[in-house]
């Protein structure tokens, strides 16, 4: 069985739970130059990571992994690096955030994505205030939707939950949360299909959908609709204290492989970068990488390093949202090696 197939397993069986106050210290594999990776998804959060694979960075940095397991949410992500099945995890603040606050002790390696990068997206047959309506009426205009999300505890439940209450509403009551899991030809195919009037979803799902003429962005934070969530640290790779010391050598070279891949995305060949995106979500129409492609300059940053004010954008988020009550300090969940005030 390989770790893919035991990642599964395990999370099948229901053994691993986010019940107890610690991370415990079974590391995974202890193999030098080796990690092993789980993500929630295959959003634009991980694509430095599939630059650095496709052009050797980490195998020349010194270290190498499997293919990382997709493991659907964060909950499912922050239960496997609990259990020791994987060593570092790929999710989003929301899952760091909620798990530091139950006493697990985190660090986190990445900043992957600095901004708020889960679109609001409307179908074909939505009715109701424009797109270019100002954003209470927008929000007002989702009450009584069914609205797609990935699954409770989500990125995608939070930006629904932070509006809906930002507007006096109660998502719970006045909408009805419908989880669909991670795979985006399946969510496409909710909304296309009417099972939703609306998804809360990872880019590069709105740009699909918009190339598809199966949606329209409606509320996207990253292009500043919300106001504190343009520039908010978000799309993460994190993992327990313990690796950071065990492995501290292999996450090292994690680090300078996802630098050299972040270099590329920004100053590298754009037609190479365009045909790694194509690869990465194979299936994309063109409209939509042309979309995309201009984007990611502003959201994936040259460094891993974690700026003290996206640090507290994504806490104050979280708070607002009602998803923590107090929130880690930055010296605590950043290490010193990551600090950007």
């Amino acid at each position: 069985m390989n770790r893919r197939q035991l990642v599964r397993s395990v999370l099948a069986t229901g053994v691993v739970t986010l019940a107890g106050a610690g991370c415990t210290d079974s590391g995974g594999a202890t193999e030098t130059g080796k990690l092993s990776i789980g993500q929630v998804s295959t959003s634009i959060a991980f694509f430095a990571m599939f630059v650095a694979t496709e052009k050797g960075y980490f195998d020349e940095e010194g270290v190498t992994f499997e293919e990382p397991v997709v493991l659907g949410n964060g909950s499912k992500v922050a239960a496997a690096l609990k259990s020791g099945s994987i060593e570092l995890g790929g999710g989003v603040m929301t899952d760091v955030l909620k798990l530091s606050e139950t006493g697990s002790a985190l660090g986190l390696v990445a900043d992957m994505v600095d901004t708020y990068y889960i679109d609001i997206i409307t179908g074909t047959k939505f009715e109701g205030a424009a797109d270019s309506a100002s954003l209470d009426e927008r929000i007002m205009s989702l009450k009584g939707r069914k609205i797609g999300i990935t699954g409770p505890g989500s990125g995608t439940e939070a930006l629904v939950v932070y509006l809906f209450r930002k507007a006096g509403l109660d998502p719970r009551k006045d909408a009805e949360l419908v989880n669909l899991g991670s795979e985006p030809t399946a969510a496409l195919g909710a909304l296309k299909g009417g099972q939703v009037d609306v998804l809360s979803f990872a880019q590069p799902l709105a740009q699909q959908a918009e190339g598809a003429g199966a949606g329209t962005t409606y509320i996207s934070p990253c292009r500043g609709d919300v106001p504190g969530l343009q520039h908010v640290s978000h799309g993460v790779m994190f993992t327990t204290q313990s690796v950071l010391k065990k492995k501290a050598k292999e996450i090292a070279a994690f680090q300078r492989a996802l630098v050299r891949a972040r270099k590329d995305i920004h100053g590298g060949d754009s037609a190479e970068i365009r045909r790694l995106l194509a690869a990465y979500r194979s299936g994309m129409p063109d409209s939509a990488l042309q979309a995309l492609l201009p984007l990611l300059k502003g959201e994936i940053r040259t460094t891993n390093g974690f700026p003290r004010s996206s640090f507290d954008a994504a806490v104050a988020f979280h708070k607002a949202a009602g998803l923590i009550t107090k929130g880690p300090d930055y010296d605590q969940l950043v290490p010193a090696n990551l600090r950007e005030t």
